[in-house]
């Protein structure tokens, strides 16, 4: 399922959470009953806006055997074994 973050305006935290694809967090209280975090003295009401970060996917079946290995240098491979290119 992928994972998305979110922030709240009105505290300025950001909160990590997965949920479908087709889904979407509208506000504060939505946010913290999917993350299992209680609102703190935040209004559960207050709006909180999905981040653009692309998404994580974390599948039960993907255990990384076939990916290639990271590049050691941080940066693109020439080879592209890094899925960077």
């Amino acid at each position: 399922m992928p994972t998305y973050d979110y922030r709240c305006n009105t505290n300025g935290r950001v909160l990590e959470v997965s949920h479908r694809m087709s889904e979407n967090l509208n506000t504060w209280g939505e946010l913290c009953r999917q993350a299992g975090v209680e609102t703190g003295d935040t209004p559960a009401d207050a709006p909180v806006q999905r981040l653009a970060t692309g998404g994580n996917v974390i599948s039960s079946t993907s255990r990384g055997r076939d990916a290639a290995p990271p590049c050691a240098s941080g940066h693109c491979c020439p080879s592209g074994g890094c899925n960077m290119h």
